[in-house]
């Protein structure tokens, strides 16, 4: 995974695993998955919140070791607050 780019895996809803990343272009986050590890990777058009909030995870802790700066954070929040307003971190 490059500098600007977070990974994690999840499980969706029928139990079938699958990896998750999250790529940085600018100000822009583009999602990604894929179900197996030579599978190509398809991007996700709307990402659910829970994905933004492991992207919100992963920046902050990433800040913290000062991979990232400190208003990505801000940034991230920014944007899931304008797609979901019910969302609370």
């Amino acid at each position: 995974m490059g500098k600007g780019e977070i990974s994690w895996n999840k499980t969706n809803y029928e139990g079938k695993k699958f990896q998750v990343y999250a790529h940085r272009i600018g100000d822009q986050w583009s999602f990604f998955f894929r179900h197996r590890r030579f599978d190509e990777w398809q991007q996700m058009n709307q990402p659910p919140l829970e994905d933004w909030l492991e992207l919100l995870d992963g920046v902050r802790r990433r800040a913290q070791r000062r991979l990232v700066r400190p208003e990505e954070i801000d940034r991230v929040e920014k944007i899931i607050r304008e797609s979901f307003p019910e969302a609370e971190f």
